[in-house]
């Protein structure tokens, strides 16, 4: 028998029987990625892969995660390495100031002892580390029963309690989450939950009638709706146009970091033209914003190397 959603703004009633339904799908229907096939899975590497996910698709980060753990597989690995050795191994992932962050990671976790933190205040601590990747890591790794909130589970929890077109504060959206979460299966949960957002209920088109939660759903329960991309045009006739990605700062950056990855360990590169659609001064202020996070060094006449690669 089917039940009816919960009032709106609240979670729905019967907890145990949508999470014993989410993670049965999840069990048949979840995603095989690389790097969840350990059962008791090394928090080293659920961090890495959390890492790796932010802001970045699934698909690219498999192949990219198998490969960095084989080269640092511990924290003392990436730790003692040269961080252009790190940035080379970050090809491919886009936002190499994540592996900047990472490394000083390790290094905090080595000196602290060596060992990943299992609790979200001392994950929140360490260089580049926010509230879902904490949570993700405390969830995965450690089994501790709290909720990761990134874009996909957020429109989840909003739809489940019928607050998806309401401004939810973070703090509200965070305890909803944590009270879902399954505290047997938090691991899983947490994966099921990612899987459900970005395969079934997807920003436009969800697939209300594949969804194994849809009986216990507000948003499901609401009946006909306008297809969600209409709305959202409708809601927004004034938003901007889109910029050319080739004209970003962000794309600058990755060319000249990539550039330097091209070149032997230690090469130093003069930059003193434009690249692509960008002037010579944006190319220099670039340079000077990479040496600032961390990612290039430059020598007395301008020209730049990876950081940590002596000549």
């Amino acid at each position: 028998m089917a039940r009816l959603p919960a009032p709106t703004g609240a979670l729905p009633a019967d907890l145990p029987g949508l999470r014993a339904a989410l993670l049965a799908w999840f069990d048949r229907d979840g995603r095989e990625l690389a790097f969840r096939v350990a059962r008791e899975p090394d928090p080293w590497a659920v961090l890495v892969s959390e890492v790796m996910a932010q802001q970045t698709q699934v698909a690219r980060v498999a192949g990219k995660w198998r490969a960095f753990m084989d080269r640092f597989p511990t924290p003392a690995a990436l730790a003692s390495a040269q961080t252009g050795d790190a940035i080379r191994a970050w090809q491919g992932l886009g936002y190499n100031r994540r592996a900047i962050d990472l490394q000083r990671a390790a290094r905090a976790i080595v000196l602290a002892g060596g060992s990943v933190p299992g609790d979200v205040e001392s994950l929140r601590a360490l260089p580049g580390v926010g509230p879902y990747t904490a949570r993700a890591v405390a969830a995965i790794a450690f089994g501790r029963p709290v909720g990761a909130v990134d874009v996909n589970v957020r429109r989840v929890v909003g739809r489940l309690t019928g607050t998806d077109q309401a401004p939810v504060p973070q703090r509200d959206m965070q305890a909803a989450a944590d009270e879902l979460v399954d505290p047997a299966r938090a691991g899983d949960w947490t994966h099921a939950l990612m899987d459900l957002g970005a395969t079934v209920c997807r920003p436009a088109r969800p697939d209300c009638a594949g969804c194994p939660v849809r009986a216990w759903c507000a948003f499901a329960g609401a009946g006909p709706r306008p297809p969600i991309s209409a709305r959202v045009a409708v809601s927004a006739p004034g938003r901007r146009a889109t910029v050319p990605f080739e004209s970003t700062t962000r794309w600058l950056r990755g060319r000249i970091v990539d550039r330097l990855r091209d070149v032997p360990p230690g090469t130093a590169v003069a930059f003193d033209g434009p690249l692509g659609l960008h002037a010579p001064e944006a190319v220099s202020a670039a340079l000077a914003s990479l040496a600032a996070d961390g990612l290039v060094e430059l020598d007395a006449f301008g020209a730049a190397r990876l950081a940590g690669e002596s000549a």
